[in-house]
This record gives structure tokens, sequence and C-alpha cells, in this order.
């Protein structure tokens, strides 16, 4: 019997729990189908431990998670009792940093014609990843602010691009390309950001002449929303900064139905990686069996696709988009299901039983 591959469960915060449970309940399901030796431990980290404990991510847990652990699933992440947001600095961007998760893997997939707001658009039209860099740009915190909270105040946030760090996620678009249609844009504002942003346009050209079987374009990136928007269609991948990679991605997570069915995955292959709906916390539904599970499920997939399951991560997938179809969704989607009734649907898809 194949070695159990242990994945480490962090509910967190708000609706992160119940969509948690849902998806967990569809991978278990899918995973006893196929007869995949996964077992999933739930740790408890979030803002009741914090608020209770003052603990946000200890230091065996970090070395546990890192050391014997294959893959990390996350619900959600913030609670309006932590206006700082501290337990999640700690644990959703201490956990991309320091386990160096430089890829950030955002699909844009049309499930149903109907979850567009995209004129005559359909699933062929809507189909590429966004692939964010995850670990530089402005997100490394370094800024401050001197004479705060007075007329004089100056504030600073300062951008940060390594050759490094540029390099191995353009190089892993191209990899990636390899493997769906062989196209490759790489979106930025070079034109005003001619130090961080020329890093990327010059590394970009530069692995783009190791891959002539690839198509590769440049767009910046107010035309590129544009092009997302009028043509989805001439894109298969898209590689672009964090930040801007952060508003591209939710841009493409809308014209396919929006942050429900947004699934993400925080990925350095061959390591322990991370994988989120990118949808928050929503503390105001919380509790309420109102939240939409699918983009927790679809997240699920793409981590067990990640660990070598491709079958079972395909199949719920297809599970996915036959609950949409059968509009068996939450209210966001256009259906009148509650969260547990779609999580517990789509689980006997994947099983046969429905």
């Amino acid at each position: 019997m194949s070695e159990v591959r242990k994945i480490a469960v962090i509910p967190g915060d708000g609706i992160g729990p119940e969509v948690a449970d849902a998806a967990v309940r569809v991978l278990d399901a899918v995973a006893e189908k196929h007869g995949l030796p996964v077992d999933f431990v739930w740790f408890d980290l979030g803002a009741e431990k914090y608020l209770r404990e003052g603990v946000t991510m200890p230091q065996p847990v970090f070395e546990a998670l890192r050391d014997e652990y294959a893959a990390i699933l996350l619900g959600a992440m913030g609670d309006p009792r932590v206006p700082d947001n501290k337990h999640a600095e700690d644990i959703l961007l201490g956990l991309r940093m320091r386990l160096d998760l430089y890829v950030n893997e955002r699909p844009v997939q049309l499930f149903h014609p109907r979850l567009t707001p995209l004129k005559d658009k359909t699933a062929a039209h809507l189909d590429f990843v966004i692939l964010r860099e995850n670990t530089e740009d402005l997100y490394v915190g370094i800024g401050g602010n001197f004479k705060r909270d007075t007329p004089d105040e100056v504030a600073i946030n300062e951008m940060i691009a390594t050759r490094k760090g540029v390099e191995r996620i353009v190089r892993y678009a191209f990899e990636l390309s390899r493997t769906r249609r062989r196209r490759v844009c790489m979106s930025d504002k070079s034109n005003v950001l001619r130090a961080s942003h020329g890093l990327w346009r010059r590394v970009f050209q530069q692995v783009a002449t190791e891959y002539p079987d690839v198509a590769a374009e440049h767009l910046y990136a107010d035309v590129c929303a544009m092009e997302m928007v009028k043509r989805p269609e001439r894109f298969d991948v898209i590689v672009t900064s964090n930040m801007l990679g952060d508003i591209l991605s939710d841009l493409g997570a809308e014209l396919v139905g929006g942050l429900g069915l947004a699934a993400s995955a925080n990925m350095h292959p061959g390591r322990v990686s991370l994988f989120e709906p990118v949808h928050g916390s929503a503390p105001t539904i919380a509790g309420k069996d109102q939240a939409n599970p699918m983009a927790m499920i679809l997240t699920g997939a793409r981590m067990f696709a990640y660990l070598g399951f491709v079958e079972a991560a395909a199949g719920v997938e297809r599970a996915v988009r036959e609950a949409v179809a059968r509009e068996v969704c939450t209210p966001d989607l256009g259906g009148s299901h509650g969260t547990k009734a779609v999580g517990a649907f789509v689980g006997e898809l994947v099983s046969g039983d429905a």
C-alpha cells in the first residue's frame, strides 16, 4: 500500500470552518472511490485561538507542517475582533513567505455560460490561468510612516523585485503553458515602473528565447484587464507581479461567476504547498449555512492534482460543473441551496450516488 499522505486542514475564521468541512467531505468521498492514501488532520489555528491564547503560528507547528505534511488546505482568514489581522499575517502570509511559495496559481474557468457577465462568451472563451508572483513586490511590507496622523504625514511602501524571483515564476509560466495551449502573456507596468517592472520585461524576453515553441507576448496591466473583458479567449497563461496578479485574478474570478468559484494554489513545486479559496472569511454570513463551498471544493481538487491524484481531481471538477448545471448551488450562483446541501450533493456526484 502506498505511503499515507498527510494533509493539514486549517479551517480558520468566519465561513472557513463551514466550507472546509464541506470540501473535506467531498475529498474524502473521492479519495475513498479511488483508494487514495490520504489522512486529513485538523489544526486549531485562527482568530479564536489567537484571542483565547495569544497564539498565531507556534514554531513547532510550523516545523511539523513543513516537515511532516504533503499539503495544507486553508479555509479563510480574517476576523473583525482582530483589526490588525495579526493572526492572518502570521499564519497565511507567514506560510507563504516561510515556505517560499512563490507560485500563486489562479484558474479562470467558466463552468456554465449563465455565470459570466460577458455577452456571447462560453467555456471555450474563458479558460486560462493567472500566475501571480507570491513572495515579492509591495507585499513584503518594507516601508513605514513618518509624522503619522499629522498634516505632514508621509507613507512609504517599497516594491521589491529580484531576478531570481522573477525568473522562476516566468519559467514556471512557460513550463505550464507547454501542458496547455502554449501561449504566455506577461503583464506589467514597465512604462512607469521602469526599474522593478523593467526587470520583469527583460527577464521575460530572455526566458522566452528558451521556449521557441511557446508564443510569448507582453501587455501592460491596464490593457491586459481590458482584453480579459473584451477577448478573454486570447489568453492561456498570464504571468505577472504580486500586486497586479492580485487585481487581475479577482477580475478573472468575476468573469466566470465570482469569488464563490475562485480556487487558488500557493506552491513551491516539489515542496509542501498551501491551497486556499480566494474568498475571504465573510463574517457577516458565518454560521448561517449561506457560504458557497465550491471555491473550497475546487481548491481541494487542485491540491489533489498537485499531489498526483489527477483523475480524482478531474472527477471533483466534473462534479462541481454538474452541480452548477443542475443549479444545485448557493444563491450567489442562482441556486437556493445552503452550504451543507451543496457540499453533500457534490460529494454524492463524485461517489456516483447522485
